[in-house]
């Protein structure tokens, strides 16, 4: 499955979920399978996303930017900058009109959030919307929020408590966490509490994986490693609640239920060739060094999209 995140500034229109929608459909029907997509329109017209059918008014709706050019939205100046803070680009009644409007409209809200100034007005704003909609009806909606970087304890109860999920990339900080990392010298001492995967998982929001490509790769096995194997051990899962993160949390992430194997489930799985156990080592654990599994079959919907080891022959 792949969660296609459009949005009025990075791509031409909605106009292309139709395109690429009908291009799919003539695969289909010459043949091919190819993987299911969920797209959602970060933009905060409702009524557009309800009527091209797509999951939710979400993605790449930015309350903020990005560590890496200094535009994630921060409470206090950026350790290699003191001249900025970043940008904030919704307040927290904007974010609470936008979760409102699509709680109404049965779909799902979302945001774009990184900086800890940022994670502020996004838990203020779904704190606005419960006060107006109500606690269960806010849970309802299964809202989600895009790399939530930089939240505090206390934040993420809150968000838990209103069923959020948090959409995360465990390659961000595999690639940019620790010391001397990109974030420790963007931020200092603020990078030690960030992409809390244990701590979000306690505070019972809903973990999914994925890539925020091509910012990282398609490489989920790498990101599963990287979950376990956190540069903050107290901070890395299971590697059973990683691999769970990034199959059924997607699922979940999208409104529907699948990512599992079991008799009777639709056939959407892949199998894979290991050298090793990839779920063996958990945190704190020396990382294995054998290399990530390699992908030898993939079925969608019970047809296969791709055959590399010819198993099927």
């Amino acid at each position: 499955m792949v969660h296609e995140m459009g949005a009025p500034h990075i791509t031409r229109g909605p106009g292309d979920f139709g395109i690429a929608g009908g291009l799919r459909d003539e695969a289909v029907a010459a043949g091919a399978a190819l993987p299911e997509v969920v797209g959602y329109w970060g933009d905060t017209a409702t009524d557009l996303v309800v009527s091209l059918g797509l999951a939710g008014a979400a993605g790449d709706i930015c309350v903020d930017g990005a560590i890496g050019s200094r535009t994630s939205a921060l409470h206090d100046p950026y350790s290699d900058d003191a001249t900025t803070r970043g940008h904030l680009y919704l307040d927290a009644q904007r974010i609470a009109d936008h979760v409102v409007a699509c709680t109404v409209a049965g779909i799902q809200a979302g945001f774009h959030v990184i900086g800890d100034r940022a994670v502020t007005e996004v838990v203020a704003g779904f704190e606005k919307a419960a006060a107006h909609l109500g606690q269960d009806a806010v849970r309802q909606g299964g809202h989600r929020l895009e790399h939530l970087e930089m939240v505090q304890a206390d934040q993420m109860e809150t968000l838990g408590a209103l069923g959020l999920t948090a959409s995360m990339q465990p390659l961000f900080e595999d690639w940019w966490g620790g010391p001397g990392g990109l974030y420790e010298t963007r931020l200092g001492d603020r990078a030690h509490g960030m992409n809390a995967f244990a701590s979000i998982s306690r505070a019972g929001l809903h973990l999914a994986f994925g890539s925020d490509s091509p910012v990282t790769p398609f490489d989920p096995w790498a990101a599963v490693r990287a979950a376990v194997h956190h540069h903050d051990p107290a901070q890395g899962i299971s590697p059973e609640a990683a691999f769970a993160a990034h199959t059924e949390g997607g699922w979940r992430a999208a409104g529907r239920d699948g990512g599992r194997i079991e008799p009777g489930a639709p056939a959407y799985l892949a199998a894979w060739d290991a050298s090793g156990d990839p779920l063996a080592a958990g945190p704190g654990e020396p990382v294995s060094d054998d290399p990530v599994p390699t992908c030898v079959l993939t079925l969608v919907a019970g047809a296969a999209a791709y055959d590399g080891g010819g198993l099927l022959s």
